[in-house]
C-alpha cells in the first residue's frame, strides 16, 4: 500500500508520452519540489487520461489512467497552476463525478 498524505493537482496540461523523469521534472516546475507521500495528478489536453505521480519516500511511483469514453473534470488551464485535493475530491474525480463540488467529509458544497 502506496501512502498518500496529500494530493495536488496540476491545471496545466501534461503531455502523456512523459515518463518519470519528465513528470518529476513537472512537478518540480509546477509545485517546487516532489515531497514524500504526496500525489500530483497531470491531464493531457483533451482530459481524457490522468498521471499520478507519487512519492513513496524512496522512490517515485508513476501511474496512467485512461478513460474509452468522456473525461475527466479538469480545471481549466491557467485559473491556478496548482490545486490540493481531498480524499473525497480525488476518489470523485477517479470516477469522473464533479469533484470540485465536494467538501471536506463528502458534503456537497456547490450544486
Amino acid at each position: 500500500m502506496i501512502r498518500i498524505d496529500a494530493v495536488w493537482l496540476a491545471t496545466d496540461p501534461m503531455d502523456m508520452r512523459a515518463g518519470v523523469d519528465t513528470a518529476l521534472a513537472r512537478v518540480v516546475k509546477v509545485f517546487g519540489a516532489a515531497h514524500p507521500h504526496q500525489a500530483y495528478l497531470f491531464a493531457n489536453r483533451r482530459a481524457n487520461r490522468m498521471k499520478v505521480l507519487v512519492h513513496d519516500g524512496i522512490g517515485i511511483w508513476l501511474a496512467t489512467r485512461r478513460l474509452h469514453q468522456g473525461h475527466f473534470v479538469w480545471p481549466a488551464p491557467g485559473a491556478a497552476a496548482r490545486l490540493s485535493l481531498s480524499r473525497a475530491q480525488l476518489d470523485a474525480l477517479v470516477l469522473g463525478l464533479p469533484w470540485a463540488r465536494i467538501g471536506e467529509g463528502g458534503i456537497i458544497t456547490l450544486v
